[in-house]
């Protein structure tokens, strides 16, 4: 059973916040091992990358092409069942269609003092896409991680999968070839991310690495993070949902189930004005749960890191939700549009009874890639500007050089930088002074 708060409760905030702050997720110190392991790959590329892979994997590859050729996406991609190839294409055209509606245009403009100001966009040259691999299956992810690298232009994409004992999902390959990967390699874990940092064998470095992976992956993009970019060191996964009558109690419990069967680690909590309505939702949840097939995770999941609340209003639950940060919101309420502008953190909202988050994760065409653990305080979801950059552009004439030049010198010599204030005073021909 979840644990129950009343935001009335003069105890609420301090009680409310020590559970928010309740670890989630593997408490191992990973931190030396990866570390190993990322000063083994730098120091012996490839070598130490097959070796970790046969240790870990027991999967053999070649230390100089960091392949097996038993492993062959496209013989993969072969068997996966229709259904799941035509899910896996509507699932991508409609990331495709958001993503490219993000693409931003380049810009500039004059000052009206001789300046001309302005930036423009471009892609990264390579990105490495890491994908939790053996019998697990996300093609999603596949998808939400390369397709806006795709939309954005990145002309180089890297996949990077753990094959324990030789075994990839089809679906997986599928998605992969279906997004356009141009490069793969049958390695996961600390080495995998070392070897997309620092280069091993064939595979050359990339500028930066997205994609979930375990405690170790997690730690090495951490560890890497300065010599290439990241995505985001994720956490556990989580769900609130601000709920009221005006939506089914089964509805509303089999969202909560959704996110809790993700990992004994992830979150779900149910925020309401109306106790009546918690009580039903946690009888549908309870209903539910005795016959899910994921059971077991969900129900670690929703006895340790559950949570039902009783808000004052709907108004209070959105603060309420604003302090969790969650990286998925559902305003399951009847009319979600009068408190959106409530909604100040969240890594995305679903609007309305026929929003579950569950469509998110695969089609609705947003990103599923969000930040998690109160994250979204000052971050934002996975979306086509992480695999842009932005580079300013400045040009001017004498006139502008003159409109400026007063305040440049006066601001270089007050903090001592005196070559910065020649660089500019030589251009009138003089030392210093206009």
């Amino acid at each position: 059973m979840a644990r129950r708060f009343d935001s009335s409760d003069s105890n609420f905030a301090e009680a409310f916040t020590s559970f928010l702050k309740e670890p989630r997720g593997n408490a191992q110190d990973t931190r030396e091992i990866v570390r190993e392991i990322l000063d083994r790959v730098a120091a012996e590329g490839g070598a130490a990358v097959a070796d970790y892979t046969l240790k870990f994997d027991r999967f053999e590859i070649d230390p100089q092409t960091l392949k097996n050729p038993t492993m062959d996406l496209k013989a993969l991609a072969d068997t996966c069942p229709q259904n799941v190839r035509d899910a896996i294409d509507f699932a991508h055209d409609r990331i495709a269609t958001y993503h490219k509606a993000q693409m931003p245009a380049d810009h500039s403009f004059d000052d009206g003092f001789g300046m001309q100001l302005g930036w423009r966009w471009t892609p990264l040259d390579s990105v490495g896409v890491y994908v939790p691999g053996g019998r697990a299956n996300y093609p999603s992810s596949v998808l939400m991680n390369m397709v806006p690298a795709k939309v954005a232009g990145v002309k180089r994409i890297v996949m990077v999968a753990p094959t324990p004992d030789g075994v990839l999902s089809p679906a997986v390959a599928y998605a992969a070839l279906r997004a356009g990967v141009e490069e793969f390699y049958p390695i996961g874990g600390a080495q995998a991310v070392a070897a997309l940092t620092f280069g091993a064998g064939d595979l050359k470095p990339v500028d930066k690495i997205v994609g979930p992976g375990n405690a170790f992956v997690t730690e090495a993009k951490r560890q890497v993070f300065g010599k290439v970019g990241i995505d985001t060191v994720a956490g556990p996964s989580e769900v609130c949902i601000i709920g009221d009558a005006s939506v089914s109690p089964d509805w509303i419990a089999a969202d909560l189930l959704s996110q809790a069967e993700h990992d004994p680690s992830a979150q779900s909590i149910l925020i309401s004005p109306d106790a009546d309505y918690l009580d039903a939702v946690e009888a549908a949840l309870d209903a539910q749960l005795d016959v899910l097939p994921t059971k077991e995770t969900a129900s670690v999941s929703w006895a340790t890191h559950g949570a039902m609340v009783k808000a004052t209003s709907l108004e209070d639950a959105c603060e309420i939700s604003n302090q969790i940060a969650p990286e998925h919101l559902e305003l399951a309420i009847e009319a979600p549009e009068t408190q959106i502008d409530n909604v100040r953190h969240a890594g995305a909202v679903f609007m309305g009874a026929w929003a579950p988050e569950a469509l998110g994760d695969y089609v609705t065409g947003s990103n599923h890639v969000l930040p998690t653990s109160g994250a979204a305080r000052f971050a934002s979801g996975l979306g086509l500007f992480d695999f842009l950059k932005r580079i300013s552009i400045q040009s001017a004439n004498r006139a502008g050089f003159e409109h400026l030049a007063g305040a440049a010198m006066a601001l270089a010599q007050s903090e001592h930088l005196p070559a910065h204030e020649r660089s500019v005073s030589i251009r009138f021909g003089k030392e210093s002074g206009l």
